[in-house]
């Protein structure tokens, strides 16, 4: 069995994601103390979709926020590098109409140039071996005027807030994936993937430099996540 590290080589990555998909929510949703679904919420709020909007979701994993998306209206296309996951997500949403989901890279995006209204990436950019050209290649596909919403884990706002997040991370947190995981060893390399990332003002750096204009950034639960936001020129 393959041990992603942060190397982040994709066969580990997407192997690693293929053995938790059946689990993966609900163990996000313990781990996360019941927040990760107002995460959710705020992230639908930053996008607003509505009927006639095209939206893809990069990394959607077993598309929870590509249901609520598609539940408001979007055609919504969710895209994951894993095919546990997009099974996974075909299995629990393969129905519903505004929804497809495909297969692909995100550093790869089998799309045509500025073909979404909005692209959007939960908790995922920071698995993905180069985020930035990642980025990149969201700008590509997003049409002029368009908008990005990036969701991802960041950096507490206060060194207190830090100090408990970095406690809870490597004392408290394994313990429950032991007993919530089905894959315990691959939330090892989630937990410091998270520790590795880049704080916010870096990142919205990286929005800058891919192309974005208007980046911007709210603080969820003092930092511990930040909404990411940016706007495609519109020529």
């Amino acid at each position: 069995m393959t041990k992603p590290d942060l190397a982040k080589r994709p066969a580990d990555v997407s192997s690693m994601f293929d053995r938790v998909s059946s689990k993966y929510d609900l163990t996000n949703d313990v781990l996360s103390g019941g927040l990760a679904p107002s995460w959710r919420v705020r992230t639908r709020k930053a996008i607003d979709p509505k009927p006639g909007m095209r939206i893809l979701d990069v990394a959607c994993g077993t598309g929870t926020v590509t249901r609520i998306l598609a539940d408001h209206g979007a055609q919504v296309t969710g895209l994951d590098f894993s095919p546990g996951m997009i099974g996974e997500g075909i299995r629990r949403h393969g129905d519903h109409p505004n929804i497809t989901f495909q297969q692909g890279d995100a550093t790869q995006l089998p799309f045509d140039d500025n073909t979404f209204d909005v692209t959007t990436v939960s908790f995922g950019i920071r698995n993905v071996q180069q985020p930035e050209l990642a980025l990149a290649e969201m700008l590509r596909v997003t049409k002029p005027g368009g908008r990005i919403v990036v969701c991802e884990f960041s950096t507490p706002t206060t060194a207190a807030l830090r100090f408990a997040y970095d406690t809870y991370m490597n004392t408290i947190m394994p313990s429950v994936v032991n007993i919530v995981s089905s894959d315990p060893e691959a939330y090892d390399y989630l937990f410091r993937s998270i520790q590795a990332w880049p704080e916010q003002r870096e990142f919205a750096a990286w929005l800058r430099k891919a192309g974005y204009r208007d980046v911007a950034h709210r603080n969820l639960t003092g930092g511990i996540v930040a909404l990411h936001r940016g706007t495609k020129p519109a020529n």
